[in-house]
């Protein structure tokens, strides 16, 4: 790895990123009358990074050997288990906790149409994560690591720039409505939330992608998690009790949040013995 030139292009790939949303949130306002979450700003946020990822990796030296998109999966299948796992037993957990404080209205419930919809979301969210991941893990996180940066500034840079290229989302893509069936406070404060969320869920994403070398096993932790967390609030299959999504949301609750963190850290652990073993076979 070319150490300035991954420096040079990871600067590069930060001020772009942090800032396309922000034209895009321009370009809408010249656009009116589009439909929230389907207009031409947004599928520019989205889509930039990539093409930007795509453009350095090709045409100017990056190369596609370190992008991990090999599936791995025959050699860390339990990996993938664990990816697919993870949101729903966290928010499983979640819900039982609610159950149990009473904090939680599972009179909305209908397993039939939650699981149905559930499985169209996760087809969908397995393309859509390809864009995200392929950035986020596939090119920022990888060129991290390949820097030999310590564990604790990969988190905080790959989750900060995720986190704050999500603001023109949060604060103008994202509809109200939305926004307030998942935590009723003000925009300013529910992407700030969102963004310590994303930093603490880096950690877990990261070690997954280290795990197993493969980007496909973090598209599919992020795509069971916008088919499980945000359709269970957003569409009302569960409603909680006013002054207790703080810590019981499924999407951005403490205790969710926590439980995330603590699982970060466990695959960071079992990543570490996994290198270990590597590094010394007779051990």
């Amino acid at each position: 790895m070319n150490r300035t030139r991954t420096i040079r292009h990871l600067w590069i790939f930060s001020l772009v990123a942090l800032g396309i949303g922000w034209l895009g949130v321009g370009l809408d306002s010249q656009l009116p009358d589009q439909q929230k979450e389907e207009t031409l700003g947004m599928a520019v946020w989205l889509i930039t990074p990539l093409l930007l990822v795509i453009f350095l990796r090709t045409f100017f030296g990056d190369g596609w050997k370190d992008a991990g998109l090999h599936p791995r999966l025959s050699s860390q299948w339990k990996w993938y288990v664990i990816a697919f796992l993870i949101f729903p037993v966290v928010t499983l957990f979640t819900m039982g906790v609610g159950a149990l404080s009473g904090w939680v209205d599972f009179t909305p419930f209908d397993a039939g149409a939650y699981f149905s919809t559930f499985v169209i979301l996760l087809g969908i969210n397995l393309l859509k994560n390809v864009f995200e991941e392929s950035v986020w893990r596939g090119y920022l996180t990888v060129k991290l690591i390949g820097l030999n940066m310590g564990d604790l500034g990969i988190y905080l840079i790959a989750g900060l720039l995720w986190g704050l290229w999500h603001l023109p989302y949060y604060l103008e893509f994202l509809p109200e409505e939305a926004m307030y069936t998942v935590l009723p406070v003000s925009e300013g404060l529910f992407a700030a939330i969102a963004v310590v969320n994303m930093l603490v869920w880096t950690v877990m994403f990261t070690e997954i992608f280290r795990l197993t070398g493969s980007v496909w096993s973090v598209v599919l932790l992020h795509a069971v998690e916008d088919a499980v967390i945000n359709h269970l609030v957003i569409d009302g299959f569960v409603v909680l009790q006013p002054g207790t999504e703080i810590i019981l949301s499924p999407i951005c609750g403490i205790l969710p949040t926590l439980l995330y963190l603590l699982i970060g850290l466990w695959l960071r652990t079992m990543r570490m013995r996994q290198e270990s073993r590597k590094a010394n076979p007779l051990n």
